[in-house]
């Protein structure tokens, strides 16, 4: 028998294994083999096969694969992680596999169907370096594929490792501006999608960013209530984190949020809103100082020191305006006490304020949220991470800690709600590398569905459902969400701009206005989050001097913030302020979403009344907000029509690029089949959807895009690109040329 020769070459491997695969089997070996098989058959392999590769050895917990091309390995990782991250995601509560990466690309030695050699050994040592759903590369890698792939790596320096003789120069692949591992990363976006809407409909899931001090806000009046007679006013300040231990600050945090949350539904109380609070963490100020900021008469500050399983909670309610202490108390009770000892803090408020309570009020109180301490834990970590600041990094960490949560509670309703809550958030801001858009909308409802389900009262889910509601001109529907959520927390500031933005959008102007006036004064130093969005709702009602001062000082803390300028544009065109509008509009123009186009699409249907987002788009166009993306106007005379549109469409391939912002483009590829299927490939995306030609204009439709609207726009001949073609869309402009 002839010997089999061994071949040298150079070979891209890609090296992956489960994170905590030990653990997995301990905890259910059955379930887990069955998930890795079916992660197998549906991701690894084809995945692998797709891009050229062979997968030449597989172990329990991984596998290593061959390429004959470095992008195509390095593709594929992406890949795989992107489609991991998305049934991680569609499926909050399971068993969740997470792989790490490593690719190199270096010399090899095969041998009957397998590979042996330096490059498979630096592959394995790269994919112990990666993070759980990460990846690691050698920086052959990424020489080779830093100008193919829009990749982005962060440099991890010289790394000596087990068996090989020198240090190797490892990188942590980044996408997007997205480290690998901490967010899935399948998608770009444009960086002004959807800027108004998700602006506008954030403060039903929360959104508290960056805490701010607004000078000249009203403040309710100190011995009288603000929002109803006989109500006592009460701020409750941050507890201080005692522990000396920083990470223990979510705990704290936790505490003195859970304090506010149930004393909003108590309709003898009035509350100010934790956002107001906020500036004094850390802080040492006296209660009358807090009292005369916030316009309140009582004042309960706090600390807490958590130690393993122990717990030592000291709180102090102090009547601000006489300096008297009410109470002083301490409490020494075990992990597992956490719930009784806010009960009793409470209960001594409400006896201490002479609160009368109503049996409902009563029975809320006594509801314990989980017996779970460790799934309590993890809903207290998320929660830190999604309320006061709303991005992607704490989207997937907020995600992730509600679902560790639920898997250890399958019948804790407000983690669920929480779930609701940050999916929703990351279909507001489209952030894909998070979840597609469809798939968060999907797991929104789900989530604030079963909370219901578990918790007929929960107000959050109510708050999550009236996003959707609105967004789809459901406006009956989530009016009537939103008054619900607004009854169960009558003291709630959030309940009450809900309910402010619902109205303002369905019409009911009046009402609008005295809803977020009530708001305002829940929450006397409100973030610019919430400023905001009692700007736009003072904008869609006329109140413009006064929306013009509210985003004025919003755009002042963030001047990049294009939806705040959107709506001062506006403000500042009604007031005949057009200098200062047209320098807005000027800025706006930079970025191709920011067109009367895109607005209308938006708008149609989350305005109720036609008359209203007429009204706002005369306005904006006023403002020098231009009909198309980019100021785009074409050359009637060259724009193609009627069969010649069917022609140059129907069954041909486009491809060209697509301008982001001015000065800032991607390749991009459409084709249109015979039967009006569309397929779309960016430099980052894939998305398959429908076409048409409608009134001399091509029109399309992709689930996963720009939420499921149709956009349609016009073709031109247009070499000013250096390609034959123009398509201009609501979203973005693009120049091509017919394959």
């Amino acid at each position: 028998m002839a010997e089999d020769k061994l071949e040298r070459r150079l070979a891209a491997i890609l090296a992956a294994d489960i994170a905590g695969y030990s653990r997995l089997m301990g905890e259910d070996e059955e379930g887990t083999l069955r998930d890795l098989r079916a992660v197998d058959e549906e991701v690894l392999s084809p995945q692998t096969a797709q891009h050229q590769g062979r997968i030449f050895k597989r172990m329990g917990d991984g596998f290593l694969a061959e390429f004959p091309s470095v992008v195509e390995a390095m593709r594929c990782a992406l890949a795989i992680q992107g489609d991991m991250a998305a049934r991680a995601a569609a499926s909050p509560g399971a068993r969740k596999l997470a792989f790490r990466i490593g690719v190199h690309l270096g010399d090899v030695i095969a041998d009957r169907g397998d590979v042996f050699g330096d490059g498979v050994n630096v592959a394995a040592r790269l994919q112990a370096l990666a993070e759980p759903g990460g990846i690691c590369v050698h920086r052959s890698v990424r020489n080779e594929v830093r100008d193919r792939l829009p990749v982005r790596f962060v440099d991890m320096g010289e790394i000596e490792v087990k068996n090989i003789a020198r240090p190797i120069r490892a990188f942590r692949v980044a996408l997007d501006g997205v480290e690998a591992g901490t967010r899935a990363a399948p998608g770009r976006k444009p960086k002004f999608a959807l800027p108004a809407i998700a602006a506008a409909l954030l403060v039903f899931v929360g959104l508290a960013v960056a805490a701010f001090w607004l000078s000249g806000a009203p403040r309710p009046d100190t011995t009288t209530d603000p929002a109803g007679a006989g109500k006592r006013s009460i701020a409750i300040l941050p507890f201080a984190n005692v522990s000396g231990d920083s990470e223990q600050d979510y705990f704290a945090d936790g505490l003195s949020d859970g304090l506010i949350t149930q004393l909003t539904g108590l309709s003898g109380l009035f509350v100010i809103a934790r956002g107001s609070v906020l500036p004094y963490k850390g802080k040492t100020v006296s209660p009358q100082t807090v009292a005369r900021d916030l316009g309140v008469r009582y004042v309960l500050e706090g600390s807490v020191r958590k130690s393993q399983d122990r717990l030592r909670i000291s709180a102090n309610l102090v009547e601000a305006e006489t300096a008297q202490q009410i109470w002083a108390k301490q409490f020494d009770r075990r992990l597992s006490d956490i719930f009784t000892v806010q009960d009793e803090v409470i209960n001594e408020i409400v006896g201490a304020l002479a609160v009368e309570l109503t049996s409902a009020e009563a029975a809320e109180l006594k509801r314990i949220p989980t017996a779970n301490l460790e799934a309590y834990d993890w809903y207290l970590r998320a929660e830190a991470q999604s309320y006061y600041v709303v991005d992607a990094t704490t989207q997937g960490r907020a995600l992730a800690a509600y679902d560790k949560a639920i898997a250890l509670d399958p019948s804790f309703a407000d983690a669920y709600a929480g779930y609701a809550r940050t999916s929703a958030q990351i279909w507001l801001t489209v952030s894909d590398q998070v979840l597609s858009a469809t798939v968060a909308r999907k797991r929104a409802y789900e989530a604030a569905g079963k909370a219901l389900e578990l918790d007929p009262n929960n107000a959050r889910a109510f708050a999550a459902l009236a996003v959707f509601q609105l967004a789809d001109g459901r406006h009956d529907d989530a009016i009537a969400s939103v008054r619900r959520a607004a009854a169960l927390n009558p003291g709630e500031a959030e309940a009450k701009a809900n309910l402010a933005l619902v109205l303002a959008y369905s019409g009911e102007l009046d009402e609008a206005v005295s809803a977020i006036a009530q708001a305002m004064r829940l929450n006397p130093k409100p973030q610019p989050g919430f400023l905001q969005v009692a700007g736009i709702v003072h904008t869609l009602a006329g109140k413009y001097e006064l929306a013009r001062t509210e985003l004025e000082t919003v755009a002042a803390a963030f001047p990049a913030s294009e939806s705040t300028r959107e709506y001062l544009a506006a403000c500042y065109a009604a007031l005949g302020q057009t200098g200062e509008a047209h320098k807005l509009s000027d800025f706006l123009t930079n970025y191709p979403f920011a067109n009367l186009a895109a607005f209308r699409n938006l708008y149609t249907g989350l305005f109720r009344n036609p008359s209203d987002l007429a009204r706002y788009l005369s306005l904006l166009a006023k403002a020098g907000i231009p009909e198309w993306p980019l100021d785009y106007r074409g050359n009637e005379q060259a724009r193609i029509r009627g069969e010649a549109l069917a022609t140059l469409t129907v069954g041909r391939g486009w491809q060209g690029i697509t301008t982001f912002k001015r000065g800032e483009t991607a390749p991009f590829f459409l084709q249109v089949t015979k039967d009006f299927r569309a397929a779309y490939r960016g430099a980052n995306t894939f998305l398959t959807g429908l076409a048409r030609i409608e009134n001399d204009q091509l029109c399309l439709q992709f689930e996963a895009s720009f939420r499921g609207h149709w956009q349609c726009g016009a073709v031109y001949a247009d070499k000013s690109a250096g390609l034959d073609y123009a398509l201009v869309l609501p979203d973005t402009l693009r120049f091509f040329s017919v394959k």
